[in-house]
């Protein structure tokens, strides 16, 4: 499917729905966001990555930062955190650059506050990433990267074919929600403590406890 340009979603919205498509949902259907001590960390780590005009050259290796990216085939839009230019000998799987001679293989790095995640949230983003630039540029990318702030260390990531089917059902998901206008019901998990929207989701709730019991409980907590 290729999605129009008015249908194009959010591409950083992906680690979203992996995490919850209930926490996608509430995010990029009721515009509704919360900020806890995870995410200003990581607004803060993003401050220092995203420069558009930033350029390194580091050896033969070029880093750009913050460029624009799409991909209508995953109705997708976005900027990455930053692509590491590698010197190619070949123009297969390459790109060129109008300020730099030769050829170039990209190479996406995500950066993240914490460390690695249980799950495959990080991985989904950066494999969107991927995604967009192999459709931009008519190349295949084998190999992308995760950069953890925590642990100050970076993660190797191979885009392998299941990587690439989790990335479009995530996708795919994104935009049934989104054209459905539903945002899904509560269910609580053991990851429902470390989001910032968590006194919005109301996960409790989710599991059918009593509105009153809620209130009840709440109002207790705040009293006492």
């Amino acid at each position: 499917m290729i999605y129009a340009e008015e249908d194009m979603l959010m591409l950083s919205g992906i680690q979203h729905y992996m995490f919850c498509p209930r926490q996608w949902a509430l995010i990029h259907i009721e515009q509704q966001w919360n900020d806890n001590r995870l995410t200003a960390e990581g607004h803060l780590l993003h401050e220092r990555v995203d420069d558009p005009f930033y350029r390194q050259k580091n050896g033969d290796r070029l880093t750009l930062r913050s460029v624009s990216i799409a991909s209508k085939a995953l109705g997708l839009y976005g900027i990455t955190d930053a692509i590491e230019l590698i010197p190619s000998d070949t123009e297969a799987n390459s790109i060129t650059h109008p300020l730099y001679a030769g050829h170039w293989q990209p190479y996406p790095v995500e950066y993240k506050r914490g460390k690695s995640k249980p799950d495959e949230r990080d991985e989904v983003q950066l494999a969107a990433q991927v995604l967009c630039l192999e459709e931009m540029y008519r190349i295949h990318i084998e190999e992308a990267a995760l950069y953890y702030g925590e642990t100050r260390h970076r993660e190797r990531v191979a885009i392998t074919d299941e990587l690439r089917e989790l990335t479009r059902a995530c996708a795919e998901g994104m935009h049934e929600i989104y054209k459905s206008g539903i945002t899904p019901k509560a269910i609580r998990k053991s990851h429902c403590k470390s989001c910032s929207l968590v006194d919005i989701c109301l996960p409790k709730l989710g599991q059918r406890m009593p509105a009153s019991n809620y209130l009840r409980n709440h109002l207790y907590e705040e009293a006492t």
